[in-house]
C-alpha cells in the first residue's frame, strides 16, 4: 500500500458525512436542500507536479485545468475558487497571478478567498473549486455494473510524451508539451454524459491505476482492450502505437481524460455527444463479474505491469 492510500486509509476514519462520499470519489458531493454543490481541492508541488522552469501561467492554468477536471467527472459547472498560494519571486508571483485571472475569466469562476504563506522551500500551489450539479444521481466512481461499457475521451499518453520531452528523454511536438503544460477539462462532456453513466471519474494517475479504482469502488472488475486505446498522431510519431507504446500511454499520468461506464443502450446517445463537442469518445473495456484489472491485446491475455500509474509514496 502507497503511503497516500494509507493515510487517506486513517481519514476516513472520520471523514463520515455523507457529502465525503466515503473519500473514494473525485470531489465532496454536498447537498443543501435543491442546490448540490461539489467541491474539490487539487494541490501542485514544484519538482513533482510541474517543473521549475516551467512558464508560471501554464502552472496558473494547470493549477485551475485538473480541479475543474474533477468538476467535470461530476457533471458540474465550476462556480468559485479559493487559492492557497507560496509566495515567491514577484515577477513569477505577478506572471502566475496575471494567468490565474485569465483562466478563471474564461471559465466564469470567481475567485472568492484563500491564503498565502512564505516558504524557504519549493512552491507548493493549492485551489479549491466549488461547482453546481444538476443532481441528484451525482456521477461517482462506484456504480459501475458487469455488463457496462468502458469509455474514455480523447486521447491518452499525450501529458506523460510531454513531459519525457521536456526532461530530454524523448523528442517529439509541442503538442505533446501542451498537453502536460496545460490540461483540457472536459466540463461540456462531463455535464452531457452525467445522466447517462453509471460511473465517472477523470485519468490523473494513470488510465490503469485510475480504473483500477473505479472496480474496486464499483465492487467489479474491468477489462481493458490494448488495442483500442485511443492515441493521437503526435503521440503515435513520438512514440509508436505497438504494445509497449500503448502501455506506456495507459500508465502515464495528467491526461485528465473522463473514464465512465454506460449501459450498452447508451451507446447511440454517446456518440452523438461526441459528435456534437467533435470530442472521441471510445470504448475501451467492459465490466466484468469479479475484481481487479485485466488487460486484453488482440483478443489475448496481457499481464498488468509493475506500476499501473503514479502513487504519492510508497511503503
Amino acid at each position: 500500500m502507497s503511503a497516500e492510500a494509507a493515510f487517506i486509509d486513517i481519514l476516513r476514519g472520520f471523514a463520515t458525512a455523507p457529502a465525503a462520499r466515503g473519500l473514494a470519489d473525485d470531489a465532496a458531493v454536498l447537498e443543501l436542500g435543491d442546490r448540490v454543490l461539489v467541491l474539490t481541492k487539487d494541490m501542485l508541488a514544484e519538482g513533482v507536479h510541474y517543473l521549475p522552469d516551467d512558464p508560471p501561467d501554464h502552472v496558473a492554468s494547470k493549477l485551475l485545468a485538473v480541479n475543474l477536471s474533477d468538476l467535470a467527472a461530476k457533471g458540474a459547472r465550476p462556480l468559485a475558487a479559493l487559492l492557497g498560494y507560496t509566495l515567491g519571486d514577484e515577477a513569477w508571483d505577478r506572471a502566475f497571478a496575471e494567468g490565474l485571472r485569465a483562466d478563471l475569466a474564461a471559465h466564469s469562476v470567481s475567485l472568492i478567498g484563500g491564503d498565502t504563506i512564505a516558504s524557504n522551500g519549493p512552491r507548493i500551489l493549492s485551489l479549491t473549486l466549488i461547482g453546481e450539479a444538476r443532481g441528484p444521481g451525482v456521477p461517482s466512481r462506484a456504480g459501475a455494473r458487469p455488463g457496462d461499457d468502458l469509455w474514455l475521451s480523447g486521447t491518452i499518453g499525450d501529458a506523460g510524451a510531454g513531459l519525457a520531452i521536456l526532461r530530454g528523454s524523448l523528442t517529439g511536438s509541442d503538442d505533446l508539451v501542451s498537453r502536460y503544460r496545460i490540461p483540457r477539462p472536459r466540463l461540456q462532456a462531463g455535464r452531457a454524459l452525467a445522466t447517462l453513466v453509471s460511473a465517472m471519474m477523470d485519468v490523473s494517475d494513470g488510465l490503469l491505476i485510475d480504473a483500477g479504482r473505479m472496480a474496486r469502488a464499483s465492487l467489479i472488475g474491468i477489462e481493458i482492450d490494448l488495442d483500442t486505446l485511443p492515441l493521437s498522431d503526435a503521440y503515435i510519431a513520438a512514440v509508436g502505437d505497438d504494445r509497449a507504446a500503448r502501455l506506456r500511454a495507459a500508465t502515464a499520468g495528467d491526461d485528465y481524460e473522463l473514464l465512465f461506464t454506460a449501459h450498452e443502450a447508451g451507446r447511440g446517445n454517446i456518440a452523438e455527444i461526441g459528435e456534437r463537442l467533435a470530442l472521441p469518445l471510445t470504448r475501451i473495456g467492459r465490466c466484468i463479474d469479479g475484481t481487479g484489472l485485466t488487460l486484453t491485446d488482440a483478443g489475448g491475455p496481457v499481464p498488468l505491469p509493475d506500476s499501473l500509474g503514479w502513487q504519492h509514496g510508497d511503503a
